[in-house]
Order: structure tokens, then C-alpha cells, then sequence
């Protein structure tokens, strides 16, 4: 039986592309959405989508066409002439500025889809603009085969070290808040008397969905480019071992609305590793790997250049991780379901 999509009275299709980077999933869309995206650049592409056509995002995050942990990516014509590709990010609570496991997925998908006119052997660079700034992937290519990727981020910094705040549930807690293209709040698990690894993920989703809650209300972030990329994205819980060691390290990302990230987090990467340059457990070219404490899937990463970002002493980092394709898919909204705008099980 051939595939084709069922008659419908009326309403929309959209299409996608599925992927996943370590576990966590990237829907790439194809078609649905206009044409043409108003504003004169990235951020304020942004703001229309989220204040205008957030409920394509529901249809495609949510249930039933996806489900509480879909992340997406929506391509976009960028202002900067170096672009290859512009991209706006989204998920199950709205907009982010920084993803590294899409970047690394849609590396590949910029070359596998001609979006770079001049692929090359043995790597291919291919500029990303995110929100958060341009960010430059390097894709392995031989013989018209993509393979890995690794990505240069936008400058990040560690943002305030051993900052106390009073968690629900928890009492005194220290974290450390640190950027790598969004911000994160950094705490051991052992804080919890949890294992990043073994521990139910229910128990350190709750653990990380508190500590988030107590910073965005006790600590206020600055970005110094731009108050668009001021707000905390999430917190990381990590196994504590962020001293220099041939042996990975893991961590969980519990981002948006309780989201659970299923790779180790390319902006969290970045971001942990900006922390640790900052305290002297890491230097330049030193690589690392970093393992998912929900699917033990690695990324590695090291900074590689020292920066500033404002009056912030920053470093570039390097990640590098594989994405693989897992479906294609074209949606339907019929004007009759009821449900059809998406819905999320909590």
C-alpha cells in the first residue's frame, strides 16, 4: 500500500524531518509554517514566531504528534551574509537561543539537504546563526557521506560561582551559573543524595526543576549583548567530578518546562566547560568527554580560545558529537479534532 497523506477538509500539513544527537530528538521543519518570517534579524524573528505562530509550535511539540520531551528546529533566512542557515529553536515551554545537539543534526542536515552549495572532503564548514550568535559546525564529508560534527560556540563565561539560594524542599543550596549560548545553574547531585546516573530520573527532575525555580526568582542574569538572551534555561545536575580526568563525566540536563535533555547537552557542555576553565580545572585543548546520565550517549568537548564576551573573560568551546536521521514525516490538522492543537500529559 502506497504511503499517502488522508484526505483532509481543510486544514494544515506540515513536514519534518526527524533526527536524534545522543538520544535527544530534533525535528527539522520542512514546510507548514509562512513562507517568510517578519523581522530584520534572528531575535526579532523570534519574538513574531513566538507571539504569532506559537501554536504551530504546540501542534509539532506536543501530543499527538509528539510528546512532552519533542524538541524542534524551524530554518530561517539570517541577516548574516556568512549564514549558511538561520534557525530558530523550540520545545515543549516555548524559544531557546542555544542548542548544541541540533546544531550538531542539522550540520549534517545543511549538507544532506544542498543547503551548502560546496561541500568539501574531508570536512565541511557550515555556519549556524542561532540565536544566541553564529555558531560554526564542521561536518565530516567523504564521498557524499555526512558524518560527525563538531561545533565552535559563541563565547561563554561563568556567570557567578558559589551562589547560595534557598531551594523548596532543600534548604541552602550552592550553584554556579554559567553561559554557553543559554544559561544553566550547575549543582552536584550528591547535593540531593542523588546519582546523576542511577538515581530515578523522576527524583533528579524534581531536585533540578527546584533548584531552577529558586534562581530565576533569588539571581538576576544579564547577557552583555543582548537582554533577549537573559534568562536561565535550565539546570544541569552533574556527577561532581570536574577536575581534569581522562574519565567522562556525566550529567543531566532538566531544561524549559522540566524537559529532560537525552544527550549530554551541547550548550551545557559549553557552558560547564566555560565554568570549569574559569576555576582552573581545565585548560585550553584539554578534551573531555561528557556522558548522558538518562542514555550514557558521550559528547567531548574542550575550550579552544580564550575571549571576552563584555566584561567577561570567555572561552570558545569545541563539541563534537554524531546525529543520525530516524523518519520523515507529513503532518495534517483537521479542522474537526478537537485536540488537534496539541496537548502535553504532565
Amino acid at each position: 500500500m502506497e504511503l499517502q497523506v488522508p484526505p483532509s477538509d481543510g486544514g494544515y500539513e506540515l513536514s519534518v524531518v526527524d533526527m536524534h544527537t545522543g538520544g535527544e530528538p530534533l525535528r527539522v521543519i520542512l514546510s507548514g509554517y509562512p513562507a517568510e518570517i517578519p523581522g530584520d534579524n534572528l531575535l526579532s524573528k523570534r519574538r513574531h514566531v513566538r507571539e504569532n505562530l506559537d501554536h504551530l509550535r504546540r501542534a509539532l511539540m506536543f501530543e499527538p504528534r509528539g510528546h512532552y520531551d519533542m524538541y524542534g528546529a524551524l530554518l530561517v533566512p539570517s541577516e548574516l551574509p556568512e549564514a549558511d542557515i538561520g534557525v530558530l529553536f523550540m520545545h515543549n515551554e516555548g524559544y531557546s537561543t542555544m542548542c548544541g545537539h541540533a546544531v550538531i543534526a542539522l550540520g549534517r542536515f545543511a549538507l544532506d539537504y544542498k543547503l551548502v552549495k560546496e561541500p568539501r572532503s574531508p570536512e565541511t564548514q557550515v555556519n549556524i546563526h542561532c540565536p544566541c550568535g553564529l555558531v560554526k559546525a564542521f561536518v565530516e564529508y567523504s564521498n557524499g557521506k555526512t558524518g560527525g560534527v563538531r561545533f565552535h560556540s559563541v563565547p561563554a563565561f561563568a556567570f557567578a560561582t558559589d551562589v547560595s539560594v534557598t531551594v523548596e524542599g532543600f534548604g541552602e543550596v550552592v550553584v554556579d551559573i554559567s553561559y554557553g549560548g543559554a544559561f544553566y545553574a550547575f549543582v552536584s547531585a550528591q547535593r540531593f543524595g542523588l546519582d546523576v546516573s542511577q538515581s530515578r530520573t523522576r527524583d533528579l527532575v524534581d531536585a533540578a526543576t527546584a533548584v531552577t525555580k529558586a534562581v530565576k526568582s533569588q539571581v538576576k542574569l544579564h547577557h552583555p549583548t543582548s537582554e533577549d538572551l537573559a534568562f536561565l534555561y535550565g539546570t544541569i545536575i552533574t556527577d561532581g567530578n570536574d577536575a581534569y580526568s581522562s574519565d567522562p563525566t556525566a550529567n543531566m540536563c532538566v531544561f524549559a518546562e522540566a524537559q529532560v535533555d537525552r544527550s549530554p547537552t551541547g550548550s551545557g557542555v559549553t557552558a560547564r566547560i566555560a565554568l570549569q576553565h574559569h576555576r582552573g580545572q581545565i585548560g585550553l585543548n584539554q578534551t573531555r568527554a561528557f556522558r548522558s546520565g538518562a542514555t550514557g550517549s558521550e559528547f567531548t568537548g574542550k575550550a579552544v580560545q580564550e575571549t571576552t564576551c563584555g566584561d567577561f573573560k570567555a572561552v570558545v568551546v569545541e563539541v563534537a558529537g554524531r546525529a543520525f536521521y530516524t523518519g520523515v514525516s507529513r503532518f495534517v490538522r483537521e479542522n474537526d479534532d478537537r485536540l488537534s492543537s496539541g496537548f502535553l500529559l504532565k
